[in-house]
This record gives C-alpha cells, structure tokens and sequence, in this order.
C-alpha cells in the first residue's frame, strides 16, 4: 500500500486552459529521466476568450471534465495542478536591479541572488498588474559583465539584468478562482509560452538562438532565446480562431462548418494546392449546397497566417534578436498543424523554420495523440511542474489515501510536529540573520 501510495505522490498534473480547449495531463519521469504520460483528460473550452477566462461557470465545469477524465486515464486523485496563463494582458519589461554586499570576503551565495530577484517583485507596477515572472539574463560583480553564474565569486557590487513578466491580477485571480472551485490547488502559475519552450526546445537551438512561435486558437505566443536564456515574451492577440473567422465569412459557411474546413482541407500556402478540388458543403434547411474551391480557402488561409507572421517578425525585429536566431523559428501550438505552414513561415520571413512537437522529454511507448504540437503547453507545464519540484496530485495532508491504525497515526503525527517545530526554528533563524542585510 505505501509504494503504491509513494508512486502516486510521484505524479504532477498540468492544467492548461485555453481558449479552444482545457487540457488535463498526469505524468511523472521514469527511471531514466524520461516523462511518463499516465492519464490525459481534454475538453473543448467555450468560457476562454484570446486566453483569458471570460466565463467563470462555463470554464470550471470544462476543468472539471479534463481533470476527471485524466483521473480516470490515469487511475489517480488529482488535488493539485500546475497552471498556465496566457493571454495579450502579458506583458514584458528589462530593469537593472544592484546589490551591495557588506562583506567583500564572503562568496556570492544563492541567497544574495534570490534577495536581487525579491527586490524586482517591489517594483511600481501600472495599476492591477502583477510580476508573473522574473529573469535574471546577466550579472555585473564589481563591473566585471557578461556573467552568467555569480555564485562562489567574491564581490561587493553585485548587479543584474532582469526580463520582468506581468499580467494583469485580475486573470490570474480568476484562473485560481475557476481551479479552486473544482475542489483543486494551484501549485505554479507558468506563461505559457515558456512552458512550451521546456517541451518542444533543445538546449542546442536555447543556446544558438531561436525564436518559439506557439500559434494557439485565441493568441499567437512569441518566445526568444538566446544563449540559453529567454531575451523575449510578447503576445500577439491573433491566433487560429481569426482563420476560422474569416474562412467563415469569405466562404459564408457556419462557424463549425469553417473550422472543419481548416482542419481537412485547409493550407497556409496556396501554391502548394494543385489539383484544386472542390468541396461541397450541404444547405441549410433544404437550400443549395455551397461550393468552394480549395485554392479559395487556401488563399483565405494564407492572407490571415501572413498577418500574424507580420507581427512575429516585428517582434523578433523588436527584440534586437533579428540576426542571431542561429536556429531559425520553431512553430508550435494547433496552428502549427496547418498544412504547410512551415514553407509559408520560411518564405515570409526569411529565416528556417520547423514545427516544434513535444517529445524531445517522452518516455517511449508514449500516447500518439500526446506527439501533436496541441499538447506543447500541457506537456511543458508538466516538465516545469516536476522540475520545481512543486506539489503532487496528494495533498500531504491527505488521510484518504492510506488507512492507518490508531498507533500509526499517532507515531505519523508526531513526526509530522517534530517537523514543524524544526521549521519554524529554522525560518525564525534565517530571519533574524537576514534583518542586518535590509539597510541595503
């Protein structure tokens, strides 16, 4: 009963809620490192609108299904969850924060960093936004730049370049609101991009330069990497819901009718389309059927892909990062299936570009459906959930789990007080070492 118990606190859960679907995945990494797929629960979303949660009832009951299908894949209760947001609220910042130490013999310790990082979440922000993340890109220690990691390095002025991530508090509030009222607990809060960055990126393409291009139903997410470090996060408030759209009113079809168009027939590249095939799709109430030709929607497809592309390439352009993407453009997310859209992104910006799937961290024998670009973000929240070593799918308080006898109980409660005692001296202590330090 205990290593059963033990294999199932083993397992994180990812929570992503977008705007076309609600994802539930439950995972652990195998002996090997690899990530072992256990349960997946997916829903359409109706309550999302470009990312952000625009209806409260609407969303927690799609939470509800995605988590109690994974549970059921997966044969585990699920408590908690790691979360991402998303949406073109985000926004991003550089700033320049500066440490001086009052001991120049003493090493640069994880402890003065973390006090650097804590300094950036003081920072005035517009009224109602929040820090989501903070970055540290580069470090000064006594004006000697471009270092990476300080630690163990003596120093009295230690500096840092920081890329700040905020939000509005409002969608963030309200994604905790909607987990919380299906009975569940918000371990991590993750941008999404970035998540999908830890599923589809190698620490090769990190390093030499890229640009992740997550084209999802309500935004398009721009991530840049450079040197194995995220340089910058924007998002663009256009995704593939926008090609549904105007495929729905160029070939006036109805809204399911368009999207099923995309999905089977659609291209992003109207060369690519030949033998120009014509599609018939039925009346309505007893009226003629509708004809539309292939190149047509191809051509459709291809004027709305080229506008979000326009606004990747003002981002990368934004960024300084125009010249150094040594590994092109990596395009994830469900616009990324898309029929050629790989050669569209190739010709229109110029740079290499391939579609990012996320199984550079499955185990084998994983789930085909989990190989498609969809579950990026699910996959990477998963991979950032366990790296953080954040909480698993059992509260630690759960008495549900395990029947105990009396005895056992009494021991485990003990134990479990012995623990808090300890804690307590120990934050205790590490405050009042770290007091003298505040005048800085």
């Amino acid at each position: 009963m205990m290593d059963n118990l033990k294999q199932q606190q083993d397992v994180t859960v990812a929570l992503d809620i977008g705007t076309t679907k609600v994802c539930a995945i439950a995972g652990r990494k195998n002996e090997h490192g690899k990530l072992e797929i256990l349960g997946v629960g997916k829903v359409d979303s109706i309550g999302v609108s470009r990312g952000v949660v625009s209806n409260i009832e609407k969303t927690v009951k799609a939470i509800s299904e995605a988590v109690q299908a994974a549970e059921r894949n997966s044969g585990v209760k699920i408590k908690v969850v790691n979360v991402g947001i998303a949406g073109q609220h985000i926004k991003s910042l550089q700033h320049r924060g500066i440490l001086t130490r009052d001991n120049d013999m003493t090493e640069i310790s994880q402890r003065d960093i973390d006090k650097l990082i804590n300094d950036m979440h003081k920072l005035v922000l517009p009224p109602g936004d929040k820090i989501i993340h903070v970055i540290p890109q580069e470090y000064t220690v006594d004006n000697e730049q471009g270092i990476t990691d300080p630690i163990g390095m003596s120093g009295v002025r230690l500096e840092a370049n920081f890329h700040i991530i905020t939000g509005q508090i409002t969608a963030s509030n309200n994604i905790s609101r909607c987990v919380e009222r299906v009975g569940l607990k918000v371990s991590d809060v993750t941008l999404e991009p970035i998540a999908s960055s830890y599923a589809v990126l190698s620490e090769e393409e990190k390093e030499a330069g890229v640009a992740l291009v997550d084209i999802g139903g309500g935004t398009t997410d721009i991530t840049i990497f450079q040197e194995g470090i995220i340089r910058h996060t924007a998002v663009v408030p256009l995704g593939g819901n926008v090609i549904t759209s105007d495929i729905r009113e160029g070939c006036t079809v109805m809204q399911h009718q368009a999207e099923k168009l995309k999905v089977k027939f659609g291209s992003a590249l109207a060369e690519e389309v030949y033998d120009n095939r014509i599609i018939t799709i039925p009346g309505l109430k007893g009226r003629e059927p509708k004809e539309i030709s292939e190149k047509n929607l191809a051509l459709i497809i291809q004027a709305r892909v080229e506008e979000i592309l326009d606004y990747v390439v003002w981002e990368i352009r934004r960024s300084g990062y125009e010249r150094k993407l040594i590994g092109g453009i990596v395009l994830t997310g469900g616009g990324a299936l898309l029929n050629h859209i790989e050669k569209l992104a190739e010709f229109h910006t110029g740079v290499s570009t391939r579609i990012g799937l996320p199984i550079e961290h499955l185990a084998h024998g994983y789930q085909e459906r989990v190989c498609s670009p969809i579950y990026a973000t699910a996959i990477g929240l998963l991979l950032r959930g366990i790296e953080n070593g954040g909480e698993n799918v059992y509260d630690e308080e759960e008495d549900e789990v395990v029947e105990e006898t009396s005895e056992e109980t009494e021991n485990m409660a003990e134990t479990e007080n012995g623990k808090w005692y300890e804690q307590l001296f120990r934050k205790t202590k590490e405050w009042f070492e770290a007091e003298p330090d505040t005048e800085f």
